[in-house]
């Protein structure tokens, strides 16, 4: 049986073939749990030399909440020398890497109509249960989501669909998205019209003229932002695909480029080591914010803080949130933290980014669509076949769910386990679907949106 020590800290080390953690030593009970050089948990009996460690003998550390110390740490990456894709630029300056239709619901209700005008054209249609019978925050948010979504430079020409009696209803929607250009974005309220899918046929026709005229070039790689997403993690995946992930995070930074983590409450246990890469007090005090607010919220609902990992993740070898946000905030690499994203705020800053948002991944993604990244790179040791509005990369965090789910994952780095180095080819990838190459959510028409939620529906 072969196994994989992480940090010369640690006191349990991983089985290369099934992710589950072995004792290397004796713990004793009370004693700390080592993974990743960090604590990951407590046993909560003695365990031997030898011993599987897992959800029957090791507890959580966590704590509701935590004060921190700004403790900077010098993380500046050496730029790199710059490298180009094939994108395409919009009137605005801003670059989308795909020139698709997108047809956007204002409300549920009408999602239906949606779905039939895409199926009619071959525009995206991106529908959700929402936009009517919400109060307060939780209808702002769907409009500050769908703002992001409009306004996102992978669509080439948009389609804003309303009903017309709707709370988010398209006067009281276009109040909030501002200004757009009128060939570009279209509006549709159905109500208005005797046959509202003719209607729809007429203006995608003008959209898909309009989008005719953007043709690829080449722009800087710093004119990307990179999602960085996991799902049905792993015990690999903070060993193989989160790490290769921020690498190349490191990389499109080094070239000016901008990445995003989110998933909150899968950075507590290790908010700390992103705490100490934040380029300012500023950053770190928004830093601060960002986890104990997401705390709070689970307090508020009377939920504890750890409840995480999932039954998947326990499958494969993950015990406490603690070793599942070690893994995860790997994501993001060594770079220096240079902003934090209120969720449906819009990346502006280079570096990386931290985004206010849940872990649930049609709500991350549709997060990190929002706010403006053009690809999603997505880590995941089960498989999953779920797909963003942009394209997103599945990276396989082991051999075997690459090979069994072909039809999902676009990237293995499980060959990292027998010492293969795979990073120019995996920037070599991204930068192919950059210039067009579909991944398989693409291929298998793939793509879900879902809008946070926390309030009254009426």
């Amino acid at each position: 049986m072969s196994m994989i020590k992480i940090s010369h800290l640690d006191n349990v080390a991983v089985n290369s073939e099934t992710g589950h953690k072995i004792a290397l030593c004796d713990i004793k009970a009370g004693e700390r749990v080592i993974k990743y050089g960090f604590c990951i948990g407590i046993a909560t009996e003695d365990i031997k030399s030898g011993d599987s460690v897992h959800t029957h003998n090791i507890k959580t550390a966590l704590s509701v909440r935590s004060e921190y110390e700004y403790h900077p740490k010098e993380c500046a990456l050496k730029p790199l020398a710059p490298d180009t894709v094939e994108a395409y630029v919009r009137e605005d300056g801003s670059v989308g890497v795909r020139n698709d239709i997108w047809i956007i619901p204002t409300v549920g209700c009408i999602n239906g109509t949606a779905r039939r005008l895409a199926e009619l054209t071959g525009a995206i249609a991106l529908t959700h249960p929402y936009g009517c019978s919400q109060l307060g925050g939780d209808h702002a948010t769907t409009q500050k989501i769908l703002c992001g979504l409009v306004n996102h430079p992978n669509a080439g020409g948009v389609l804003v669909l309303g009903l017309g009696c709707e709370n988010n209803n398209l006067g009281e929607f276009k109040k909030v998205l501002g200004g757009v250009n009128p060939d570009r974005v279209k509006f549709l309220n159905a109500q208005d019209f005797d046959d509202e899918i003719a209607e729809g046929l007429r203006l995608i026709a003008q959209l898909k003229e309009y989008t005719s005229g953007f043709k690829r070039q080449s722009v800087p790689v710093s004119k990307l932002k990179i999602g960085l997403k996991c799902g049905g993690s792993d015990g690999f995946s903070g060993i193989t695909a989160n790490p290769a992930i921020g690498r190349l995070a490191d990389r499109v930074i080094a070239m000016g480029g901008a990445c995003v983590l989110t998933e909150v409450p899968e950075m507590f246990g290790a908010e700390t080591i992103l705490m100490d890469r934040c380029e300012s007090k500023d950053v770190f005090d928004k830093t601060v914010s960002l986890i104990n607010n997401f705390k709070d919220y689970f307090v508020a609902h009377n939920q504890v803080i750890y409840e995480n990992p999932s039954p998947g993740n326990k499958a494969g070898g993950i015990s406490t949130l603690e070793e599942k946000s070690l893994g995860c905030t790997q994501k993001g690499g060594s770079s220096p933290v240079t902003d934090v994203l209120d969720y449906g705020d819009t990346v502006t800053k280079p570096g990386l980014n931290l985004l206010n948002g849940p872990g649930n991944d049609m709500v991350a993604v549709t997060n990190l669509t929002a706010c403006g990244c053009q690809i999603i790179l997505f880590s995941t040791g089960r498989g999953t076949p779920l797909g963003a509005p942009v394209p997103t990369v599945k990276v396989a965090t082991n051999s075997s769910i690459a090979s069994k789910k072909s039809g999902w994952i676009d990237f293995n780095t499980g060959e990292i386990i027998n010492g293969r180095d795979i990073d120019d080819d995996f920037f070599e990838y991204v930068k192919r679907v950059a210039n067009g190459e579909l991944t398989c959510s693409e291929r298998n028409g793939y793509r879900e949106i879902a809008i946070f939620k926390d309030g009254v529906t009426l």
